[in-house]
């Protein structure tokens, strides 16, 4: 009998991801450059994901220092670090059970690192208190909300679980829902106003529910991903009282909050707007909270750190969700570091201090310029609309397509959108998301790429970009 007529059912309901196909021929196009192939460029360039350093941004000096350090001990002996550096290392490592990254942790983390992050929270959110015995530091904030979606979803459940969710949604935590079992309950943001999130729209897609399945909580991604918007005080203080009116549990994905670009946007975590909106609604809304060191400036994507704080939980849930975070013993004791790191920088009078801050204002510099240019280029070529990029680590640009190219790629079996990807890949060796993969109006196209990139890759896509989009819409004119 073959296995794939044992698969669970939720599993053969996960959507393959369009990205996948585009994925493929990649790793393709580059076997053929290897071998000598002649094409219009030399190399492909990937801004498919938000993985920084794959897109020429460089490491973090201080960050790389400690954690060889703590893989290898002996380079602490003499000179060739700096005394903070040194010092950090053999903290940590006094930290680590038998003083050694590769043993295992608790299972809510190395304790002296949980209560840094405690503190790093409270720091954040102007001394709203944050407990340790709230944190769990994890493989990185997807596999934190998906561990916290197994509690919260019961397969067994009549009707199923619903989880509102933004379109477009950051396409992994679909996928994660629909293994679950759980039923997708989309709230579509207002892309003409900026990507706003409208409480009216909330309302929407709750009644939409109605018969379908029991929603019980919240999904919010702030800063946004894919879409780049940042929540503003009064827009966070309104999901709130929406989810205490509704008792819905809140789910915050915060893990760009450290990635904000416009002079007026500020983030503002959903714990901070929680507090500061006081009893009864900061003592009675459930909130899960995640970060992650992946997605901050520190960029450590492979090393898999992040964290999630519970809010207003049951003591009894705590328990339950205790022994289904033990199943993965710890998370990675290089992550767990990388942490650290992120919410205890060098500090004023530090010997790392001026080369951190130096590297840290180069990355936000080139961001920050990525962006501006983004809004220049794109805006400026027929057919693509995008909004400004306030937050996180994409540009999520609306594709208007001509009608034969849409009708080409029906014709091919493909969605428009992926598409268009796909012809970029080929003749401009540029890989790009279509937006079909993170949820779209009906009707409407768009692509996704990162935005977290070296000035020259940035350039040089755009360059191709441009050059690609105005022969193709020549050519389906």
């Amino acid at each position: 009998m073959s296995v794939l007529q044992e698969i669970g059912s939720n599993v053969r309901n996960m959507k393959q991801l369009e990205n996948s196909v585009l994925a493929r021929r990649t790793t393709q196009i580059k076997e053929e450059l290897r071998q000598g192939v002649r094409k219009s460029y030399k190399e492909v360039i990937d801004v498919s994901w938000g993985d920084p350093h794959k897109a020429g941004v460089k490491p973090l000096s201080f960050v790389r220092q400690v954690l060889a350090a703590c893989l290898y001990p002996q380079l602490m002996d003499g000179d060739k670090l700096l005394v903070d550096v040194r010092q950090r290392a053999q903290r940590l490592l006094k930290a680590c059970t038998g003083g050694s990254v590769g043993s295992y942790s608790a299972t809510a983390g190395i304790p002296e690192i949980v209560q840094r992050v405690s503190e790093f929270i409270m720091r954040r959110d102007g001394g709203v208190p944050s407990h340790p015995e709230n944190i769990y530091i994890c493989p990185g904030s997807q596999w934190a909300l998906t561990n916290i979606l197994t509690v919260l979803v019961n397969p067994k459940a009549s009707p199923r679980t619903g989880v509102l969710t933004p379109v477009p949604c950051h396409s992994t935590t679909v996928l994660s829902l629909t293994a679950l079992g759980a039923v997708v309950v989309p709230y579509y943001l207002r892309e003409e106003s900026g990507w706003a999130l409208e409480v009216e729209e909330l309302q929407r897609a709750l009644d939409s529910a109605k018969g379908v399945c029991n929603p019980l909580a919240l999904y919010v991604i702030n800063p946004g991903n894919p879409a780049g918007y940042v929540q503003s005080r009064k827009s966070v203080q309104e999901v709130i009282r929406f989810a205490a009116e509704k008792r819905l549990f809140l789910l915050a994905d915060e893990v760009y909050q450290e990635c904000v670009y416009g002079e007026k946007t500020e983030f503002v975590s959903y714990k901070r707007a929680l507090a500061e909106m006081g009893r009864p609604l900061s003592d009675r809304v459930e909130l899960a909270s995640f970060h992650t060191a992946s997605k901050s400036l520190m960029g450590e994507c492979g090393l898999r750190g992040g964290y999630v704080e519970l809010v207003n939980l049951d003591p009894t849930v705590m328990k339950h969700i205790n022994s289904l975070f033990s199943t993965n013993a710890c998370a990675p004791v290089l992550g767990q570091i990388a942490l650290d790191v992120m919410m205890n920088p060098p500090q004023p009078g530090d010997p790392s201090y001026h080369l951190y801050v130096k590297e840290t204002q180069h990355i936000r510099t080139s961001v920050a310029e990525n962006v501006k240019r983004v809004d220049e280029v794109i805006n400026s070529l027929p057919g693509f609309s995008c909004q400004q990029v306030e937050g996180g680590a994409f540009a999520f640009p609306r594709l208007f397509l001509p009608p034969k190219a849409t009708k080409r790629a029906e014709e091919a079996g493909m969605q428009p959108d992926t598409f268009y990807c796909l012809r970029l890949l080929e003749e401009a060796g540029v890989l790009l998301s279509p937006g079909t993969d993170y949820g779209q109006k009906e009707g409407t196209y768009h692509i996704r790429f990162c935005i977290m990139t070296s000035l020259e890759i940035m350039e040089e896509l755009l360059r191709r970009l441009s050059i690609f989009h105005k022969r193709f819409m020549k050519e389906f004119s």
